[in-house]
């Protein structure tokens, strides 16, 4: 006995989309099929409907006024109605549009990919990969409601000449539907896919009536059953917001800011800000408690919430994670993050394998002396087996993938400058070019005010004055100008590294074999526009136990103001570095930045 027979229609049949009133005419068009059946008074159990209202509604089907017993029913297979009324409108003309879906394809690990691509693949062969509902951005006129939403499922068709995967489907639109506002998307996959764009075509004339560029991740339907809405490529002010966008928008933006419960898990979209409470790990070690970054206490820029437990030991911490939660969209690419992974690990190796070639010689030593330097370079570095509970323990992933490629050796690429003279970092106006041309130019400041002075308070930190006088710098630069003259000219420039690390001094040198100063380094830009270093003043503050000490190096031509001049230099670049990695990296570039990016 067939369905119709039996009296019983079922939503899901892919052929039983739309139906007419006997009363309309018969469509003509090559998309829809008309089925003539004779049946017996037809009855719809609602049983046997699907439960999801947002996939499916009740089909209208009536019987033909050719009689109670003999009559003739009619189905029309296209789209699914998503509303009781009828999909028709109140004229009843209809119009085919196709909706356009550009999925970029992903880059997963192997078994992942194999199990999500099988499941996937059963989906698109079944043509149900995803659920579109069409939203037009207009109300209807007598009810002030939204109007019906148009739905079709999109099945896979082709990849294009990027080797992107296109999907397609088939829409019978109203033609007082209005325009397409919005589109509804729900993935019906096992694992998200990212939509580079959808675009809605006129089946007539094949003009787009409506594209947006999404750009954007959508999570699979088992892990969240809210629908993804892309909106058309138009911006509104909220007044001109049209009457059939407005609720959707406001849901929308209240879905991005998040309800600031529950942890955020990877496929969330949710952008809400906290303070930087999960910089320690107190349930771990007392020792490692840290201060909350953030507040009146500590002004801090706010991080993006991720909802984790609290600290057992401190409530005002949150529990540490390696997984980072970033909003989805925020995140690496597949392709991105395989690479950044791989870049990572090629950084380390040349960070941490020359240190331990120096450990296998000497563990407290460094270079034990300038050939080894080259030898790095020429012949590589063989790993020889490591004793037990050595600093094998400290990297064990890292050094097990260096350790099994059987003594085989580790090869650097000599640095360019390196290569032309292995001496040039000697030379100061090599040091010079590596503060323009490094990580931190912007730190460099053309001096208006003389003398150099700090702003820290000198009862704590003792003298605010620089050591470096006129006298010296005029010496330096050997009678070319006086200082006024060059700061008219523009031509004194200073990298101040003394204020910020001051106050931390005498924590850094609490620590064993640690040292640290302040610094003040002073430039001359001369008239070939070379960067010439002229002084460095090195300080140390007062302590309880000892009084403020600060020395100023110039260039020596002896042995023994040689050497401590490149010593003076060394100091620098590692301030530099320290200031880089601290304030220009992690601060600016991610604290300060984060608060914008996460701004919902």
């Amino acid at each position: 006995m067939s369905m119709l027979e039996s009296g019983v229609v079922h939503a899901w049949q892919p052929t039983l989309a739309l139906l007419r009133s006997p009363h309309q005419p018969l469509a003509t068009s090559s998309s829809s099929r008309l089925i003539n059946v004779a049946a017996p008074p037809l009855h719809i159990h609602h049983s046997s409907l699907p439960t999801s209202v947002n996939k499916f509604r009740k089909l209208r089907m009536r019987k033909s006024s050719s009689g109670a017993g003999g009559g003739m029913m009619m189905v029309k297979a296209t789209s699914v109605a998503s509303s009781e009324r009828s999909a028709g409108g109140k004229s009843g003309e209809m119009r085919e549009v196709k909706a356009v879906v550009t999925v970029v394809p992903t880059a997963t690990k192997i078994f992942q990919e194999f199990v999500s691509r099988t499941k996937d693949g059963i989906a698109d062969l079944l043509g149900k990969s995803l659920l579109l509902e069409l939203l037009s951005s207009e109300v209807d006129s007598e009810s002030g409601l939204e109007k019906p939403k148009i739905s079709a499922y999109a099945h896979r068709t082709q990849k294009n000449a990027d080797n992107h995967v296109i999907y397609e489907a088939e829409f019978l639109v109203p033609e007082d539907f209005g325009t397409v506002g919005a589109i509804l998307v729900e993935n019906e996959h096992h694992k998200e896919m990212f939509l580079k764009d959808i675009q809605v075509i006129g089946l007539d004339d094949g003009a787009p009536t409506f594209h947006s560029p999404c750009g954007s991740w959508v999570h699979s339907k088992f892990d969240n059953p809210f629908k993804r809405i892309f909106f058309n490529n138009k911006s509104y002010l909220p007044c001109e917001t049209p009457e059939g966008l407005k609720e959707y928008r406001e849901k929308e933006l209240a879905l991005m800011r998040g309800f600031g419960i529950k942890v955020r898990e990877t496929h969330d979209r949710i952008y809400d800000y906290d303070v930087y409470n999960d910089l320690g790990d107190p349930d771990s070690d007392p020792d490692l408690l840290r201060s909350v970054l953030g507040g009146k206490e500590h002004p801090y820029p706010r991080r993006c919430r991720t909802g984790r437990p609290r600290c057992k030991t401190d409530p005002m911490s949150e529990t540490p994670s390696s997984d980072v939660y970033v909003p989805r969209d925020e995140s690496f690419s597949g392709v991105k993050e395989l690479s950044f992974a791989f870049n990572t690990v090629y950084s380390v190796l040349h960070a941490i394998v020359p240190t331990l070639q120096t450990y296998f010689i000497d563990s407290n030593l460094p270079f034990p002396f300038f050939t080894a330097i080259d030898k790095m370079y020429n012949e590589g570095i063989n790993i020889p087996e490591l004793p037990h509970k050595s600093i094998l323990d400290l990297f064990p992933r890292l050094m097990k993938a260096v350790t099994d490629l059987n003594n085989s050796v580790i090869c650097f690429e000599t640095p360019a400058v390196f290569e032309k003279d292995k001496f040039s970092w000697f030379r100061d106006d090599e040091f010079a070019r590596q503060l323009l041309a490094g990580i931190n130019p912007h730190a460099i400041r053309r001096v208006t005010e003389w003398p150099l002075k700090s702003n820290l308070d000198p009862e704590i930190y003792g003298s605010a004055e620089s050591s470096i006088t006129t006298e010296l710098v005029e010496k330096e630069i050997k009678g070319l100008m006086t200082i006024e003259e060059a700061m008219e000219q523009k031509r004194l420039y200073v990298l101040d590294y003394h204020d910020i690390f001051i106050p931390y001094v005498s924590k850094v040198r609490e620590l064993e074999n640690t040292t640290l100063y302040g610094s003040r380094t002073l430039f001359l830009l001369t008239h070939d526009n070379i960067l010439k270093v002229v002084a460095i003043e090195l300080t140390r503050p007062k302590s309880d136990t000892q009084p403020q000490w600060r020395q100023v190096f110039t260039p020596g031509w002896d042995a023994t103001s040689s050497w401590l001049w490149r010593m003076a230099k060394a100091h620098v670049l590692a301030h530099d570095s320290g200031y880089h990695q601290l304030v220009s990296h992690w601060l600016r570039t991610h604290c300060c930045t984060e608060p914008y990016i996460i701004a919902p």
